[in-house]
């Protein structure tokens, strides 16, 4: 995995004064390093400028980027962040063509099918991506993000100049972009985070490139072009037929994102999702003679502390065992202490450039930094739950009911510590409804679909724009934080498109919690395993990390300078500390309860010292 940045100005000649737009890409190259530690490299033309920073994965020798390439007189360059999983077929397509290749990289074969076919060959990508494409003979500078956005890619206009990195630290490296947050930007975070809407950046005229689409600047405008959407379509498979294609999809989708040239390793929790990317990775590498390197996560005291709720019903731990027992893998059991994951807040923030999910992200990342002391590429089970209907909202009435984000139905909550002032002065409420209305509206139907499918399918796409890109981008920042590419093979568009249009009665069969996925895995994993019920990331149950959270956050309120000041009531804050949380009522999510409210407000006031926000 990379960072990209860069910027395009079809009215400048960024030649004329090379060193300055050097140093400037420089800069942005300087602001995304955790990203790519390994290599770097600047390409600059007449009105574009490209940057890029590496993790070397595959063609550790000559992929170097940005890459240029001439065919008949025509010269395009590139700044490509991601994976290509399916580039070994295309790029037999294109030798048959007669394309002569220099590099063993995938960024090779996407700028060559690009010369040869133009946009549309974006389509044939199956991968994780974000791209910067230059073309100089058309003048356009084109920006692509994978179908379901697990890369990130942020933008913004100024001036008439574009400006695009993977990360919102890129943009502020280029000069005169600043961070500004205005009334939609306190809506973003106070009503809908530590998810915020899709194509937005939060910060004031700061967008991202949308999932499935292209950005195309040229000479006179620039346009957004959509190259993939999902889509309704009857489903005619049996349940026979649908258990089979699923687990071959599945499989299928595992041994495509195995390709590197460094080792691989899984997160193993112990969870039917990740047991199954697991038993997959080390089947395949068994063939070849090799063990597969795996992780689990927990807190340090949890086997003390843990009480088990409907959201949590058991530990990771003893099923963890058991796969490795049964996959033969190489395992290393991590834990997070209270202090570890109290100190993580902040840098989660700088990793993100937003506030984000507290210490259920606080704790990723430190356990990523960890995990990339031995490995450098890792596949996870994460999205299964949003394709296949894992979690509780998918089963509860109040939730199919509501006309609501279900992950996040209290907008009472969300305010409990915000003080009067900020809650009459923002529309929080109309925000986050409008926010939801807007993807129920874009969600897609069939004529024929009964009003408890079309919820079904409301609820679906609710959690494919939204819950699961927050967990992606979760999985994104503290992994590339840290110098280590996580890909996710269950987000596979196509499994996302075949299992969409799946009716329920197939994907939660007797009432099963993602019967269909389980279904699909007989014969790969213990039937203990198999069968488990669903238990989400772990988090800490030890009291001693919520006196911790209280602590700090009443020292911060204490400093007269700290800007959260003003956004929350002491009175509040002091009484919400000094009276027992409830685990079992998360705000947002499965996991953030009362402690991760607290963290939250933490990284609120750290993400507006560091940033020097201007709320305008």
């Amino acid at each position: 995995m990379c960072g990209i940045a860069g910027f395009y100005d079809p009215h400048a000649d960024y030649t004329a004064q090379a060193p300055k737009w050097h140093h400037i890409l420089d800069a942005m190259n300087r602001a995304q390093e955790r990203r790519g530690p390994d290599n770097e490299g600047i390409y600059l033309d007449r009105s574009c400028g490209l940057a890029h920073v590496r993790l070397e994965i595959i063609d550790l020798v000559t992929g170097q980027q940005p890459m240029v390439r001439k065919m008949q007189g025509r010269e395009c360059a590139i700044s490509f962040n991601g994976e290509i999983y399916n580039m070994n077929e295309l790029k037999e397509e294109l030798l048959q063509e007669g394309t002569v290749f220099r590099t063993t990289s995938d960024t090779e074969v996407i700028l060559t099918g690009y010369m040869m076919y133009g946009k549309d060959y974006v389509k044939k990508l199956n991968g994780i991506f974000a791209i910067a494409l230059w073309d100089s003979f058309s003048g356009e500078i084109c920006l692509f993000r994978d179908r379901l956005g697990v890369k990130p890619l942020f933008y913004t206009i100024q001036g008439g100049t574009l400006v695009f990195a993977s990360e919102i630290k890129g943009l502020f490296a280029y000069p005169g972009i600043r961070p500004l947050l205005d009334q939609d930007g306190l809506c973003e975070i106070f009503a809908l985070g530590p998810a915020k809407s899709y194509g937005k950046g939060v910060f004031k005229d700061i967008r991202e490139v949308l999932p499935g689409h292209c950005l195309i600047c040229g000479r006179d405008r620039c346009r957004t072009e959509a190259y993939w959407k999902l889509e309704s379509r009857p489903h005619e498979d049996t349940m026979e037929e649908t258990v089979e294609k699923t687990a071959w999809l599945v499989e299928d989708a595992v041994k495509k994102q195995m390709l590197s040239d460094i080792p691989i390793s899984t997160f193993l929790s112990g969870g039917v999702d990740s047991s199954l990317v697991t038993a997959i990775c080390a089947k395949e590498l068994k063939k070849q003679g090799k063990t597969l390197h795996t992780y689990s996560f927990d807190f340090v005291g949890n086997d003390r502390y843990f009480k088990a709720n409907r959201f949590q019903p058991s530990q990771d731990r003893p099923y963890a065992e058991q796969m490795v027992a049964y996959a033969g893998t190489d395992h290393r059991f991590l834990e997070c202490s209270n202090q570890d994951q109290l100190d993580c807040l902040y840098q989660a923030v700088d990793a993100r450039d937003l506030p984000c999910m507290a210490d259920v992200e606080s704790s990723m990342l430190y356990f990523c930094s960890k995990v990339t002391e031995y490995d450098k590429v890792v596949l996870t089970g994460e999205c299964a739950d949003e394709i296949f209907g894992g979690y509780p909202w998918f089963h509860d009435q109040k939730a199919f009911q509501t006309a609501a984000f279900p992950w996040s139905m209290s907008m009472e909550s969300r305010q409990a510590l915000l003080s009067e002032d900020l809650i009459e002065s923002l529309p929080m409420e109309r925000y986050a409804r409008a926010a939801y209305e807007k993807t129920i509206c874009e969600t897609p139907v069939l004529p024929e679909d009964t009003p408890e499918e079309k919820r079904r399918r409301e609820i679906a796409y609710l959690n494919l724009r939204w819950f699961m890109v927050t967990l992606l981008d979760r999985m994104d920042r503290t992994s590339m934080y840290n110098g280590l590419e996580a890909r996710v093979p269950l987000a596979d568009h196509r499994i996302v498109e075949y299992v969409f249009n799946i009716p329920w009665q197939m994907k939660c069969p007797d009432g099963i919690v993602k019967g269909l996925l389980r279904h699909a895995g007989e014969g790969l994993l213990p039937k203990e395993v198999l069968w488990r019920r669903k238990s989400p990331y772990p988090k800490t149950y030890d009291p001693t990390y919520e006196k911790m959270l209280g602590d700090r956050l009443k020292e911060v309120l204490a400093d007269p300078s700290a800007p959260i000041r003003t956004l929350l009531d002491t009175k509040k804050v002091h009484a919400f500390v000094e009276s027992p949380s409830d685990y079992g009522k998360p705000w947002y999510g499965q996991l953030m309860a009362g402690p991760q409210m607290l963290a939250y407000m933490l990284q609120v006031d750290h993400w507006l010292r560091k940033y020097k926000i201007e709320i305008i």
